[in-house]
């Protein structure tokens, strides 16, 4: 479906979280891969990305990973502005193919794990409001952005991503094998459930030991892209951190409004490599079949996706 003409609304006019007539023109048109309007951004919304971007150099410093930081380097993102997802890529796309690609709100699980295999990124292009810049409950382009693809650039990261994507296939792929439909669409529900949980507490959540193997960094993006969580993961005595473990991690429940009180550690990323193809051996096997209930819930959107989804 095409482009709307950016035309239609005045320059500046804004891409404001939950205030942009861009993004709900979209919407109303199904258009969920759409381009990046730039010129619609407002002074306030270039004001909101230096103000988050600048006070969080300094928590990266301290508490990321070293590959973010290489990463940051490597994106060579303009702290004063909303990046163009084109020049993101130009440098993004040539070191591991990885690509922004901007999305007009939320991508459906099959298709959104899809992405991930072709080495697209579905990326939000709203930033969030320059008054409420500690808290949002979904994801604008400050966390998709400065917090997701700095990693993207690291090739060891981009293929576990891409291993990841697999899975979804694969899940796909046991789901259209199993007649009885109350019983396929139970064990797919568990297997999203699982797959949620894992991406939550390694991709959004992880930590990571540092190169000396004593010191705790993070690499997860929902940490990377919070002011406040970010220090809170590494140092709050609140906070319990253990060695990863995979029946662990897709059995334990997670809330999204609230500090993370409970955060795994990988070794590293041919570690958290290693820990998908196990996910998907156990998924062949069907061990996530019967995961512990709770959150994540599943929508009848995500199960659509992967029941409708095309065959690998």
């Amino acid at each position: 479906m095409a482009q709307p003409d950016t035309n239609t609304f005045p320059p500046g006019i804004g891409m404001t979280t939950t205030r942009a007539p861009f993004i709900e023109d979209a919407k109303a048109h199904g258009r969920l891969y759409i381009q990046q309007p730039y010129e619609l951004y407002s002074e306030e919304n270039h004001e909101a990305w230096r103000s988050l971007y600048n006070r969080m150099l300094p928590q990266w410093e301290r508490y990321a990973n070293q590959h973010f930081m290489k990463g940051i380097s490597n994106l060579c993102l303009d702290p004063n502005k909303v990046p163009r997802l084109e020049d993101v890529n130009q440098f993004l796309c040539a070191l591991t193919g990885f690509r922004a690609k901007a999305v007009s709100g939320y991508v459906p699980a099959f298709q959104f794990f899809d992405c991930l295999r072709q080495r697209d990124f579905p990326t939000t292009i709203t930033i969030r409001d320059g008054s409420k810049l500690d808290y949002l409950p979904e994801p604008d382009i400050f966390h998709d952005i400065a917090g997701h693809v700095p990693m993207h650039t690291d090739p060891a990261f981009a293929d576990t991503l891409v291993r990841f994507g697999d899975c979804a296939h694969t899940a796909a792929e046991i789901a259209r094998s199993i007649s009885d439909k109350e019983e396929r669409m139970r064990r797919l529900e568990s297997v999203i459930k699982a797959m949620a949980r894992f991406f939550w507490f390694t991709i959004e959540f992880g930590l990571m030991r540092d190169e000396g193997g004593k010191g705790l960094k993070a690499y997860g993006s929902g940490l990377l892209s919070s002011y406040g969580e970010l220090a809170h993961s590494i140092d709050s005595p609140e906070v319990q951190r253990y060695p990863v473990q995979l029946e662990w991690v897709i059995n334990q429940y997670f809330e999204i409004d609230h500090y993370q009180p409970l955060l795994f550690i990988v070794d590293s990323f041919d570690h958290l490599f290693s820990l998908v193809d196990q996910l998907e051996k156990w998924m062949r096997e069907g061990k996530l079949d019967n995961v512990s209930p709770g959150e994540p819930g599943v929508g009848e959107e995500d199960l659509a996706s992967f029941l409708n989804a095309p065959t690998a």
